[in-house]
Order: C-alpha cells, then sequence, then structure tokens
C-alpha cells in the first residue's frame, strides 16, 4: 500500500493540507473535507479506513489550503466539479465507492449523491453543513461587496493542541457562494437514496446539529444510521470521538458491502405497482383507461381552495364605507385643524363610522339561503 500525492500545483500553506490518495484494495472511499479546511482536518479519519484495507482519495477543493485571498476567486460550482471529478476517476478503478463528507463536504457530498446516487455505494456524513439561520448570515450577500473577509473563530475542537487544518479569516465572496449551495442541496435532498450515515456533535460550535436533522428528515434514503458525539466539536477526527466515528464508519461499510443494508427496497415497490397496472386495461380504445380514471380521481381529489371572487358592493354598502373613511378623518380635522363646519366637534365623525361600519357588516351578513353555509 502506497501513499501518492497527485496535484501538486499549488503548494498547500497547512500542514498535511495537500490532497492524498492511500492505495488499499477494491473498495474506495472519497473523503471531502470542509468550507476553509483542508484534507488535514479529515486525515485521522481517513488513514483509519485506509488501515482496514480500503482505498481513500481526500481530493484538495479548489482555494482550500493555499490563501483566503485564493479561495475568494472560487466558487460552489468549482468545489463541486472537482469532488465530481475524483470520484469519476475512482468509479473507473475501483468495484465500489462510498463518499463520505465533514462539514461544508458534507454538502457537497449529498449533492453528488442526489445526481450520482445508483454510483455511490453508501454516504457517511460528519456534521454536515446545509444552512445557517443565524442573523448575522443574511448580512453577507452585502457585506462580501464590502468587506472581503472576517476573522474566524478558530478551529472547533475539544482535545488539546489540535494540528492547524483551515484558515484563519473566512472569506466573504466564498462564504456567499456556500449559502448558494446550501439552498440547492435542501432543495434536491428528497433524491438522495443511498444507504446513509449521519453523525453529529451535540456541541458543535459551528453548525447547528439541526442541519443533520435536516437530512435525516428529508433523504429518501431507507437506511440511516444515525451517530452522536458527545465528546467531540465540530471536527470530529481530529477529537476524542475519533476511535467511534472510525468504529461506526467500519460497520456501516461492511454492512453495506455485506447486503445486510437493502439499498433496493424501492424497487420492490416499483415492482408491486407494476403488477398491478398489468392487471388493469390500459386499452386507449375503451371509452376510459384506467390511466384516464387516474385523472379523473386526481382531478376530483384536487383541493380548489375556499376562497371565492369578491362580492359586488351596492349602493348602500358603497356610502357605509363613505361613513367608515370620511368619519375619522371628519374626526381628525376638527380635533387638529380646528376644522369645524358643523359646530359640533367631533360627534359626527365618530356616528358616521359606527353607523358605516353596522350598515356595512350588516348588508354583508350570509344569506340564510346560501347553499355554502355550515350547520352547526
Amino acid at each position: 500500500m502506497t501513499n501518492c500525492y497527485d496535484n501538486m500545483a499549488a503548494v498547500s500553506v497547512i500542514p498535511n493540507g495537500d490532497e492524498f490518495h492511500l492505495e488499499g484494495g477494491a473498495i474506495a472511499v472519497l473523503m471531502v473535507h470542509g468550507f476553509t479546511g483542508s484534507p488535514a482536518s479529515i486525515r485521522p479519519w481517513a488513514e483509519a479506513l485506509h488501515r482496514e484495507g480500503f482505498t481513500v482519495r481526500a481530493p484538495r477543493l479548489p482555494g482550500h489550503s493555499q490563501t483566503w485571498e485564493e479561495m475568494n476567486k472560487t466558487r460552489w460550482s468549482d468545489w463541486y466539479e472537482e469532488v465530481d471529478r475524483n470520484f469519476s476517476e475512482l468509479k473507473k478503478k475501483y468495484q465500489r465507492v462510498f463518499v463520505a463528507g465533514f462539514s461544508m463536504g458534507g454538502a457537497l457530498s449529498i449533492r453528488l449523491a442526489s445526481i450520482r446516487g445508483q454510483e455511490i455505494e453508501g454516504l457517511m456524513l460528519v456534521n454536515p453543513s446545509i444552512h445557517d439561520p443565524r442573523a448575522s448570515m443574511k448580512l453577507v450577500p452585502l457585506l462580501q461587496y464590502v468587506i472581503p473577509s472576517l476573522g474566524g473563530r478558530g478551529t472547533d475542537v475539544a482535545a488539546p493542541n489540535p494540528p492547524k487544518h483551515s484558515y484563519g479569516r473566512t472569506p466573504l465572496r466564498a462564504l456567499r457562494s456556500l449559502q448558494k449551495l446550501w439552498k440547492v442541496v435542501q432543495r434536491d435532498l428528497y433524491l438522495v437514496d443511498v444507504p446513509l450515515m449521519v453523525g453529529y456533535s451535540v456541541n458543535d460550535h459551528v453548525v447547528d446539529p439541526k442541519n443533520s436533522e435536516m437530512v435525516i428528515d428529508n433523504v429518501s434514503s431507507i437506511d440511516i444510521r444515525e451517530v452522536i458525539f458527545e465528546r467531540s466539536f465540530h471536527n470530529v477526527a481530529l477529537d476524542y470521538d475519533l476511535d467511534l466515528l472510525v468504529e461506526e464508519s467500519l460497520s456501516f461499510i461492511k454492512d453495506v458491502l455485506s447486503g445486510a443494508v437493502n439499498r433496493d427496497e424501492r424497487d420492490l415497490i416499483d415492482a408491486e405497482f407494476d403488477a398491478i397496472v398489468s392487471g388493469l386495461s390500459l386499452d386507449e380504445s375503451a371509452p376510459t383507461t384506467y390511466l384516464d380514471e387516474l385523472d379523473e380521481i386526481e382531478a376530483a381529489e384536487e383541493y380548489r381552495g375556499d376562497n371565492k371572487p369578491l362580492p359586488t358592493l351596492s349602493s348602500t354598502q358603497r356610502a357605509a364605507l363613505v361613513g367608515v373613511i370620511g368619519g375619522p378623518l371628519y374626526a381628525v380635522s376638527v380635533q387638529f385643524l380646528n376644522f369645524d363646519p358643523l359646530g359640533l366637534g367631533a360627534w359626527p365623525g365618530a356616528i358616521a363610522l359606527f353607523a358605516g361600519i353596522v350598515t356595512f357588516f350588516w348588508q354583508m351578513r350570509p344569506n340564510n339561503d346560501d347553499d355554502d353555509g355550515v350547520a352547526l
């Protein structure tokens, strides 16, 4: 087993931040790092899988591991294209390929699964980032044109002395692009139906655990493994729960490979539906076909809403509206402009308002013969 580096066009400014490929067996795992991060952030996780005989590749996403200024020139489509390219290369050489994503890498992995799910054996996510509802994030679309970057909060690792694995600043134009990726990922979550493992930290200070909840609740995957990290912060691969992460990842991969995870249940449902339809007449020469009946049922069950056209106002109702609007205006003119043509103070305005309201709603009362009335 060898450790080789491929793309060395730009040297990483982060120790061990270059992309890496750990050659192993016929089963490969593509691992995707997070926003402003580097492959160094997931390396312990990758090396542990490699020791178990798997081939592991961790690409460095464009703009990462260099400078935050360089990252500001890239967009989420650039990051995704790199993920897709590496996945395609692995699929050409290895029998089966899993995908693992950390933080923003989780969002990119979900995007890949929503498009190429039939080619992916299983998806492993750790603290996936797919939205951030904080009020401050709403300012990013504007701030990106005023301030190029903001100071970062540093690494979010509970264990002492973690290695450097990300920038110290957040490039705002890149962050704005990340927000656009989030919208795409959220929209297409239902397209993801691969076997799925979702791990999240209860004390994550970067990505709210509700991100993982959103993923779990909206994907179409049949088999979903939920893993909770109680001792680690955001970057689990560099934290106290690394062993748990590796253990659960290996268990998930082996279950998928052994067939213990059934991803073909949807095919069974489709087969049952085909069996039902095959016993029905679809002959278009008949007066009505089964498909026609389905259309009629759908039309009958369609919710058409409760709103009705606004009624036409009668002359009495229009006069009442004059009182409703003119009454307060008369009272205001008396009170503040000392305009009192009748010499009676604000009382005529108040009376006009009251009479207008009573008349208007009396005229609007439902007819006792109305078929739409509800009997109680």
